[in-house]
């Protein structure tokens, strides 16, 4: 049986919710139509990446109107939708969450382990590693900065999960002004290939990458889309940073 999955390559402007969302139902409907199994969206793609101090009414909860949303796109077909939030915490800053819709419910989400050092004032970290066999093929998730916590990609790996995917909005330093996108473009690259290539290899598994790409009000985001092999190589890549839709059909274990 193979396996189709799409990574989305996508503009995400900060606190446009709406915007987002209409984006994300745009690529849904390309997928519906290409008749994909995964379609992943980027860290935090419907409410963009948000400042939690600055945009707090952009902050959703996983029953706000925003996700009811996102999850009624995966009604009436048999697409797995995977996309980010910045989601509301009443003990504490907020998570980084990536939601999973499947046949119109939230059949489940993962919370951002690995916080990077820049976002602790700002959001919280979660310490559960979530797994779902559900689907077509068993998966599991990690967001941006969990690149550089093996563990997390381990524990998926023996918990069944026989793909895993890595959805980043890793922002690029520097003015705005005097950007290189194909500098920022090809920083990410080699750190998916020198890490995710890796874990890939160690665990058996198949890690997909699905990056936020250009310029939002604030910050730049480099794109980057990315299927590594079991065997650690880079199978399928997006040409540049542009946002668009990249497709990939997984090998079949049984015509090999």
């Amino acid at each position: 049986m193979t396996v189709k999955i799409g990574l989305v390559q996508m503009f995400c402007e900060k606190a446009a919710i709406e915007q987002n969302l209409q984006a994300i139902q745009d690529y849904a409907n390309q997928a519906i139509a290409q008749k994909l199994d995964f379609l992943c969206f980027p860290e935090m793609s419907i409410t963009g990446y948000i400042n939690p101090e600055k945009d707090f009414e952009a902050i959703l909860s996983l029953d706000s109107p925003a996700v009811r949303r996102f999850v009624g796109m995966s009604r009436d077909n048999d697409l797995t939708l995977i996309a980010g939030i910045a989601e509301s915490n009443p003990t504490g800053k907020p998570f980084i969450t990536q939601l999973v819709a499947r046949h119109g419910q939230l059949s489940g989400y993962y919370r951002k382990i690995n916080v990077a050092d820049d976002e602790k004032e700002f959001f919280e970290p979660a310490s559960e590693v979530k797994t779902f066999p559900e689907a077509e093929m068993p998966f599991g998730l990690s967001i941006c900065a969990d690149i550089d916590n093996p563990a997390i990609f381990r524990d998926n790996a023996r918990a069944g999960a026989g793909i895993i995917f890595e959805a980043a909005a890793p922002g690029l330093y520097g003015s705005q002004a005097n950007r290189n996108w194909e500098s920022g473009y090809r920083w990410w690259k080699e750190e998916c290939e020198t890490k995710l290539g890796r874990y890939a290899r160690e665990n058996q598994v198949y890690i997909a990458v699905a990056t936020q790409a250009g310029r939002t009000r604030d910050e730049d985001f480099p794109g980057g889309g990315y299927l590594f092999g079991p065997d650690g190589s880079r199978l399928a890549s997006t040409e540049d940073w542009s946002p668009g839709l990249l497709v990939v059909t997984l090998p079949d274990p049984e015509a090999g």
